[in-house]
């Protein structure tokens, strides 16, 4: 591309950056430099106008792959139990686990588009209108889940210690639908740049998916490397001080309570599931928000840019991006099914699905002590039965307080 200008002053919109795994000149053109003016050794042993390798992106477009598929089961089907009479209570806490499952099961819809991307080389074959929605949802859906997990963070500090305290204050319902409403607002409008901005950008043939800014007078890259500072900063930097802040007064509240043994089994079941939370949110964020803060400080001009950052952006940071999306397959898991009751509800619904296979084979008796069932004893029936044995009742038939009831649709 020797003597070609490219306008380069955008962001991939899946969070890949940039044309450089299309060709390392387009870089050069972005950062106002030349091959010379990098001083770079080992530039001529290294093939840096080739695609990015091939076995990395086929590799992330089957982990989004997986990812989509276990979030969306994970996602239904916290959805799924918040709504049944055994889970659902109204208070602050489930209202947030409901929206944050919404959030994820929006953002793991948008997976398949990235896996197609990586698989083609950030080739978007889906066309513009699609790069504009595709980019905003993700976006959107990226603050919003952060903010959910955030405010989360804060209830349960909350909840805890006025229960800890002896007193019964807890954040009203109401109070939580205002706040729902009110991280929707920020999420929809920290996105709105992914909106407006995205296209797509012809580049050796492909169409890429970009977050590109207009470039007058020079800006782009400025106004880019501010945009990248406000998700880093209302993406990450302050929603981890706040729940590192929020789960640390919350451990060191009940380390300071005179506790007995029960007590202490709570508190130690408390500290491991605070931990938890706090590593798998920093461990899934911080290697892609640290390539981020590593490409502002390139795009402001306070580092050079070097062929490790090169190399990083290329190779690196796809995986930092796969590995932040993780995160939402991992929520339904942190978040619910760590919980007794979920757990409870869980273990009822899979008995509910399995149990017409059971009563096929389980003879029809009454008893009186139906907690035998629970030790895991079956009463047998001591004399065949006058009617017909239950393995030959058609399928599909319910059977539940010794009757026999067919589904309307049975013969």
């Amino acid at each position: 591309m020797s003597g070609e200008t490219a306008d380069c002053n955008y962001e991939g919109s899946a969070g890949t950056v940039n044309a450089a795994s299309s060709n390392f000149s387009c870089i050069f053109n972005t950062t106002n430099r030349s091959s010379g003016d990098l001083h770079l050794p080992d530039l001529g042993k290294t093939d840096l106008g080739g695609d990015g390798a091939a076995v990395v992106r086929i590799t992330i477009s089957v982990i989004y792959s997986l990812v989509c598929a276990l979030g969306l089961v994970g996602n239904l089907l916290v959805l799924y139990l918040m709504n049944s009479k055994q889970v659902w209570k109204k208070s602050s806490i489930n209202l947030f686990v409901t929206s944050l499952a919404v959030t994820d099961f929006q953002f793991v819809l948008t997976l398949p588009f990235w896996a197609v991307e990586n698989a083609l080389d950030f080739n978007w074959v889906f066309g513009k209108a699609m790069c504009k929605i595709v980019s905003y949802v993700t976006a959107m859906n990226m603050y919003a889940s952060v903010f959910f997990l955030t405010a989360m963070s804060v209830v349960r500090y909350w909840s805890l210690a006025s229960a800890l305290k002896g007193r019964r204050r807890r954040t009203h319902c109401c109070s939580a639908r205002c706040v729902t409403v009110f991280i929707w607002v920020v999420a929809v409008s920290a996105a709105l740049p992914h909106g407006v901005f995205s296209t797509t950008v012809e580049f050796s043939n492909d169409h890429l998916c970009l977050v590109k800014f207009p470039d007058t007078n020079g800006t782009a890259q400025f106004w880019l490397g501010l945009y990248q500072s406000q998700k880093v900063l209302l993406g990450f930097v302050a929603p981890l001080g706040i729940i590192s802040a929020s789960y640390l007064l919350l451990l060191r509240f009940i380390s300071s309570k005179n506790i007995n043994t029960s007590s202490a089994k709570r508190r130690a079941k408390v500290t491991k599931s605070v931990t938890i939370v706090v590593l798998s949110f920093f461990l899934c964020w911080l290697p892609n928000q640290a390539l981020t803060v590593w490409g502002i400080l390139v795009k402001l001009n306070v580092v050079p840019f070097s062929y490790e950052y090169y190399t990083m952006q290329v190779y690196v940071f796809p995986v930092s991006v796969c590995l932040a999306h993780s995160n939402s397959c991992l929520n339904p898991i942190l978040y619910c099914l760590m919980r007794r009751e979920f757990r409870k509800a869980l273990k009822k619904l899979f008995w509910r699905m399995t149990s017409p296979t059971l009563t096929t084979i389980r003879p029809i008796t009454a008893t009186t002590k139906p907690e035998m069932y629970d030790q895991g004893h079956v009463p047998l029936a001591i004399s065949a039965p006058e009617e017909p044995a239950v393995a030959f009742y058609p399928p599909g038939a319910v059977i539940y307080n010794d009757r026999r009831e067919l589904p309307q649709n049975s013969t």
